[in-house]
């Protein structure tokens, strides 16, 4: 499985990237060797995550995430999970 994710920086930034695993990605930004974006704002926490089937379209998808305003990704966070397609996962 592919994934797309969104993590909330220490300095309640906004992070999004892309991964085929997802508990050893959080663990590698947490560790401080993750993106040089996140390794100054540890700790890292996963917030949002997308499954998708292949690596392409994850990858669109990170890109379309990335285009939105921290207005929209926060929106996007907080969508109400019944409204939207079971590919997609909010982390309390």
């Amino acid at each position: 499985m592919n994934y797309v994710y969104i993590l909330k920086c220490s300095d309640g930034t906004l992070y999004t990237g892309y991964t085929k695993d997802l508990e050893k990605r959080l663990k590698v930004h947490n560790a401080g060797r993750g993106a040089r974006y996140t390794r100054a704002r540890l700790p890292v926490e996963l917030v949002y995550y997308e499954e998708y089937e292949t690596k392409c379209e994850a990858m669109r998808r990170e890109y379309a995430i990335k285009q939105l305003t921290r207005k929209e990704k926060i929106q996007l966070i907080c969508k109400n999970f019944s409204q939207v397609d079971n590919k997609i996962h909010i982390i309390q």
